[in-house]
């Protein structure tokens, strides 16, 4: 088996059953914001497109899924490894570049093709991709590998039964807006920056530890941001105000708290070779150690070369968005499309519960989430407040993007504010703009509700399943001398005691100390039979 790095979380797995090209991404992604750190332009597109027997595409982020590079390399009549979605977004995304040979992936199930075995691990709660994420194994004899990219699984055991990988392929580097675009002090973006960057590595590191593979492989980002008005975000930030880890730091931070594993640089070229379930080679081919030394270590200076070299890409990116709608026509707009959504989202409106104020260009709006209407601004007052240039949204209406966070909110060009903490209904209303997505989500949460099984974590019975993502406290909790829970799987906690939320507003959790003749007692009649 050999895995070649394309970019980004882009891979071209070839296997003794046939190869497969995953996410493949030239970029710029975003409205122009992201674009593959390093370079990935310079690689042998036409190889890999012409080579390739199945498409995987792992969700529809725009860094994964690159609608312009399917149609100039990859063939439409590709098998096309589809995950097991609740709403078919993806699949008519695909559709509509004129792709019809699917294969539906069942959740956990294994496909063979001869002697290759693969299975796709989808996840579907809101805030998945949203409503879709997944990874991918794959098994030919040869070698084994788990290609985890963005996703967060919660079921690690099921994820596992493929079988333990001989590779490793995972996401260390965010992909999300905070605290970069948020109205804050610089001080208490610095701080919030490198809390989330430490979140991030510790997720990381718990699921290297779980899957326990021997050869690790940090992918799936960092960008690179090469607009002007971007460009001090790249990395962890010109002045420490940005999440972006990458890879060589990753591996710095691995090789100190677990040097069990081999963790390796994967950049485009980098090619990876399995035989006989080992690793028999890692190689870089697209670029030499010195250029490796120089995108890494001189990280600045290869960004300003790269920004030099690449304006016309911005250039034509922006050529390609909507015009600009009068204030008038884009409130219109927005009031049909929102309106009828606002009013099948009970669970959301209660969750968000106030207004959230919109300032686009000319336009300032207001979105009553209590009273289900979009309005001008009268000076309400808001929980939220947005300031988005007029040609994103203008050009998200005409697209009819379902998905703000997949356009506006992940190009980090615009601006927000709010008076207290994230509010998860907020952001998740605004990733499920169709009747579909909406349905679903308000189903999900209902089912939510029933979380009536509990469990001993330390000398707590607490809820069994995590009030964020559903995941299972007992194997990703832990619990402080405090009294303070956490859910390693996002790093959420909560006060034990009044079982408040630590890490958002609403999302409490039950729980109740044990008494320890109360423990005692039951221990002795257990023992007693």
């Amino acid at each position: 088996m050999r895995i070649t790095g394309l970019g980004h979380a882009g891979m071209f797995i070839e296997t003794t059953g046939g190869n497969i090209i995953c996410d493949p991404v030239l970029g710029p992604s975003f409205y122009g914001s992201w674009f593959p750190f390093p370079d990935n332009r310079g690689l042998d597109w036409e190889r890999f497109g012409r080579e390739a027997d199945f498409l995987y595409v792992s969700h529809r982020h725009r860094d994964h899924f690159d609608p312009r590079l399917l149609e100039r390399y990859i063939r439409k009549d590709i098998e096309v490894l589809l995950p097991e979605y609740p709403t078919d977004d993806l699949e008519q995304d695909l559709r509509a570049l004129g792709y019809d040979n699917i294969t539906y992936a069942p959740a956990g199930e294994v496909i063979e093709r001869g002697e290759l075995k693969i299975m796709i691990t989808p996840l579907r709660a809101p805030s998945d991709g949203p409503i879709g994420d997944s990874s991918l194994s794959v098994d030919d004899g040869t070698g084994s590998v788990l290609n985890q990219n963005d996703s967060h699984p919660l079921d690690l055991e099921k994820l596992l039964k493929f079988g333990r990988p001989d590779a490793y392929f995972t996401q260390v580097s965010g992909a999300i807006w905070w605290p970069m675009v948020y109205d804050l002090p610089l001080d208490a973006k610095q701080n919030f920056a490198r809390l989330k960057r430490e979140a991030q590595n510790k997720r990381a590191m718990y699921y290297i530890e779980k899957v326990d593979a021997p050869h690790v492989f940090p992918m799936a980002g960092p960008p690179m941001f090469l607009r002007d008005d971007l460009f001090d975000f790249n990395g962890t930030g010109r002045n420490g105000e940005s999440i972006f880890t990458d890879q060589k730091q990753f591996l710095a931070h691995m090789d100190e708290l677990a040097p069990q594993y081999d963790g390796h640089l994967f950049v485009p070229g980098t090619v990876v070779t399995l035989e006989d379930r080992a690793l028999a080679s890692v190689a870089q081919t697209l670029y030499s150690e010195e250029e490796l030394r120089h995108i890494f270590d001189e990280k600045w200076d290869y960004l300003e070369e790269q920004r030099a070299s690449r304006q016309q890409e911005l250039r034509d990116e922006e050529s390609r968005r909507a015009p600009i709608l009068p204030p008038d026509e884009m409130l219109a707009a927005i009031k049909a499309w929102w309106e009828p959504l606002l009013k099948k989202s009970r669970t959301i409106r209660l969750g968000v519960g106030g207004n959230v104020r919109f300032r686009i260009g000319e336009l300032d709006m207001v979105v009553d989430f209590p009273k289900a209407k979009v309005r001008e601004y009268a000076g309400e007052e808001c929980i939220y407040w947005y300031t988005i240039p007029a040609d994103l949204v203008s050009t998200n209406i005409a697209d009819h993007e379902i998905d703000w966070s997949n356009s506006i909110f992940l190009s980090m060009q615009f601006s927000v504010g709010r008076s207290g903490k994230f509010n998860e209904f907020l952001t998740t209303f605004l990733k499920c703009l169709s009747v579909d997505r909406i349905e679903y989500v308000e189903n999900w949460y209902q089912e939510q509700t029933d979380q009536t099984e509990d469990a001993e974590i330390g000398d707590w019975v607490v809820q069994r399943r995590c009030p964020h993502l559903r995941a299972d406290l007992t194997r990703t909790g832990s619990v402080d001398e405090d009294g303070v829970l956490t859910c390693s799987m996002h790093d959420w906690k909560w006060d034990l005691k009044t079982g408040r939320c630590l890490s958002t507003s609403g999302h409490p959790i039950r729980a109740s100390r044990i008494i320890e003749t109360g423990r005692a007692a039951r221990e002795a009649l257990q023992s007693a039979g």
